[in-house]
């Protein structure tokens, strides 16, 4: 253990960890930045009169109004400043609590890159990034701290985190054995240029789904030896320029290409260049000096330590970091379908699916039933996210359900039929028609009334 601590306290250099604060904090700036321009503040959150909350998470207040926009405007203004360094911690806690407030607000918004930029957001809190290149640091005076091999190393391990479980997502038979959701969404490009032409042979969809496999599972062991680490960023810039062309998927590609560079030491940024801060005071010391008989070994950067408590809370995070995306193994059914353990464990473009859904509502004290369209409450994003996803399909059933009470309805039961299609597969029923969804608690508990995949 005095080992471990000596070997996470060493000074490894600033360079990483300035580039990394500054890339984060001017791409959040210019993703809520817009997000704004592009008129979805109002579209997705202000307009519809209905919102998809979380389960364990409704008690969180909707702002009136354009209330929204104070909090866009949140965002924007502590994403300057952490990039700019300037009451750092101030301006993480800021930016943690408005991202992930906004992102609470509609289970239909959900992305993958939307939940990674909130657990960064989070660790920023308790990472001291506004030691080196910052205003904070300029006013403290009179020099940087030594930087600590285990704040890189924090962000190294959420990122690989990242990668390897949205490998491991994709060992599954659809990816590996049919090559979908790929062989669907290549053919639909196959009037690219130059490219095209290969979107329609099966053999390319089959490459494209097993090296995407290979690439997430080998990509972060790649990164951390610095023999193979030049080629392994570059085959992440390929990578995601490839996906940011062919799949309209905002600036997740954009956030990795950035990210992905605090696995590159102050031995490679001082390589390619001698701009940032700390390049003579701590300069780190070559591996080759260090194994020398006699050398001694870096310093300690004491300055920053990682400390009991710290320490606890990171422990604590990264084990969360890796049951959750392990919680569909305590379910039955291909998650895939159900959806259960789905969010929150970086399965990344593992499905094509569309649905219909049509609820049926009963009046038993009047003996009388009709139909309801979800268009009637949903918008047109709300509509097409909630078609294919049980728990928000029962959300709304409760919504009509307490819609109707208000409306003098005593005992209103609500059925529904919906009819998915996962991957290519024929539309199939997703939920058991004669349940009355009314009466079913929201929970975490397993959903017996979802049909299963191969259900006749």
């Amino acid at each position: 253990m005095a080992r471990l601590q000596a070997w996470l306290h060493e000074a490894t250099g600033p360079a990483p960890l300035v580039a990394f604060r500054i890339g984060f904090g001017l791409l959040m700036m210019g993703a809520a930045l817009r997000f704004w321009s592009k008129g979805w503040i109002r579209t997705h959150f202000i307009e519809p009169d209905f919102h998809f909350r979380y389960f364990l998470f409704g008690w969180i207040p909707e702002l009136p109004g354009d209330g929204l926009y104070l909090v866009f405007a949140v965002q924007i203004a502590s994403a300057a400043l952490i990039a700019l360094g300037w009451r750092y911690r101030i301006a993480a806690v800021l930016f943690f609590l408005s991202f992930t407030y906004v992102e609470l607000i509609d289970q239909a918004t959900y992305l993958n890159h939307y939940y990674f930029i909130s657990l960064v957001s989070f660790l920023l809190i308790l990472l001291p990034l506004d030691r080196w290149g910052s205003l904070d640091a300029r006013a403290r005076r009179p020099g940087p701290d030594p930087a600590p091999r285990w704040i890189a190393l924090v962000l190294q391990a959420q990122i690989a985190v990242v990668y390897f479980f949205a490998g491991l997502a994709k060992l599954n038979p659809d990816w590996l054995l049919e090559a979908q959701p790929l062989g669907i969404w290549l053919s639909a490009r196959s009037g690219l240029p130059v490219l095209g032409v290969l979107f329609d042979q099966p053999w390319f969809a089959y490459l494209m789904s097993w090296g995407g496999a290979a690439f997430d599972l080998c990509i972060p062991f790649l990164l951390l030896w610095r023999v193979t680490r030049p080629g392994a960023y570059g085959a992440v810039v390929v990578f995601h320029l490839a996906t940011a062309v062919l799949f309209p998927i905002g600036v997740f590609p954009w956030v990795m290409i950035a990210s992905t560079l605090i696995f590159f030491d102050e031995r490679d940024w001082r390589r390619f260049g001698g701009w940032l801060p700390g390049k003579r005071r701590h300069r780190s010391p070559d591996r080759t000096t260090l194994d020398a008989p006699g050398a001694s070994r870096p310093p300690s950067a004491a300055a920053c330590p990682l400390g009991r408590g710290r320490g606890l809370v990171l422990g604590a995070f990264f084990a969360l970091q890796v049951l959750v995306p392990l919680r569909h193994l305590a379910y039955p059914g291909n998650v895939l379908w159900t959806e259960e353990g789905f969010r929150f464990s970086w399965r990344v473009m593992l499905v094509e699916k569309t649905g219909a859904v049509f609820f049926e509502v009963t009046d038993p004290d009047r003996d009388r039933s009709w139909e309801v369209f979800p268009g009637d409450y949903l918008t047109p994003l709300q509509e097409r996210q909630f078609a294919f996803q049980p728990d928000m399909i029962l959300a709304l059933a409760h919504h009509l359900r307490d819609t109707l009470r208000d409306q003098g309805v005593r005992r209103p039961e609500v059925r529904v039929r919906a009819y998915v299609s996962l991957n290519g597969r024929r539309s199939r029923p997703l939920i058991d028609p004669t349940v009355d969804l009314a009466r079913v608690p929201r929970s975490l508990a397993p959903k017996d009334w979802v049909l299963a995949l191969d259900a006749p």
